[in-house]
């Protein structure tokens, strides 16, 4: 046997590969949803239907193609999972996010008839399905980057404050962009109604849980039956509880005058009310027991 036979052979072992799994899929997902699904929706008028856009009709080869490399750059940097690399994701989604309004812009330029005043133009299944999965990826990338809870909160309002500046500039052929306009008076008005029930209904649980965990806390027996009674009503769906309500609200609001000129009634806002208290007194109730036995 030679000296170099003898020598030992250098033994090259290759390296796991160990991918983000939830990233890289993700990445797919969003590539095979803006080839695969709509783009856009294009309507003559609010009535009639609007016929559906592939990406390539809507943004053109460029766009599709630099759309397309985000996407596979996103796939290619989770297959090597780096802190260096989470951080070149999120500046790619970034990216993303600050182009999507730019591509509505694009598509009501090349697909939008000029001539045609009360066109329109929707945001299709598409655009939808990779901003859901867009906002799936920042959460990975929260985790994976260990930031704050803000961090993400901040970096929205951003993008949000954005696409508001191109939906009130350049988007006024978006149907939602129309919708609101339309109806701005209805919409703030809603909003108010909104923000005020939630109120209502979060400043009652308050006063209910309080109110309960003490009980609770004074009367062992009434513990169980609370817990139960508050945990059996977490498991009646949304819809059915106001099927439940409808019938008693409404023969409360016709034999109850006082009632019924509060506002009670077997639709509205009686319902909703009742509905949101029922469901947020689980979690007062408990967290302000659970606080009351760590203090006591």
């Amino acid at each position: 046997m030679s000296l170099i036979d003898a020598l030992p052979s250098p033994s090259f072992k290759r390296r796991p590969w160990h991918p983000n799994v939830v990233l890289l899929c993700l990445s797919g997902a969003m590539l095979a949803a803006a080839w695969l699904l709509s783009f856009v929706s294009v309507a003559p008028n609010r009535i009639v239907s609007g016929t559906a856009f592939g990406m390539v009709d809507a943004i053109s080869w460029p766009g599709a193609a630099l759309v397309s490399l985000l996407f596979i750059a996103m796939a290619a940097l989770s297959s090597v999972p780096t802190s260096r690399h989470y951080r070149a994701m999120l500046g790619i989604i970034i990216l993303i996010l600050l182009l999507m309004p730019f591509g509505l812009m694009v598509a009501g330029h090349w697909l939008v008839d000029p001539s045609l005043p009360q066109a329109r133009l929707g945001i299709g299944a598409a655009y939808w399905t990779v901003l859901f999965v867009l906002l799936l990826c920042l959460v990975e990338l929260r985790l994976r980057l260990g930031l704050s809870r803000w961090w993400p909160t901040l970096l929205l309002a951003g993008v949000g404050i954005a696409w508001w500046g191109c939906a009130a500039l350049w988007l006024d052929r978006l149907a939602l962009v129309q919708e609101f306009q339309a109806r701005e008076g209805q919409f703030y008005q809603a909003v108010g109604q909104h923000i005020a029930l939630v109120g209502t209904a979060v400043g009652v649980s308050v006063v209910l849980g309080m109110l309960l965990a003490m009980l609770m806390r004074r009367y062992q027996r009434l513990q169980k039956i609370a817990f139960t009674l508050l945990n059996f009503l977490q498991t009646i769906p949304s819809l059915a509880l106001f099927g439940l309500l409808l019938a008693p609200l409404a023969w409360l609001a016709a034999n109850v005058p006082p009632l019924a000129a509060l506002g009670v009634s077997g639709i509205g806002n009686a319902p909703a009310l009742i509905a949101l208290i029922a469901y947020s007194l689980l979690p007062m109730v408990r967290n302000t027991y659970i606080a009351l036995e760590e203090v006591s």
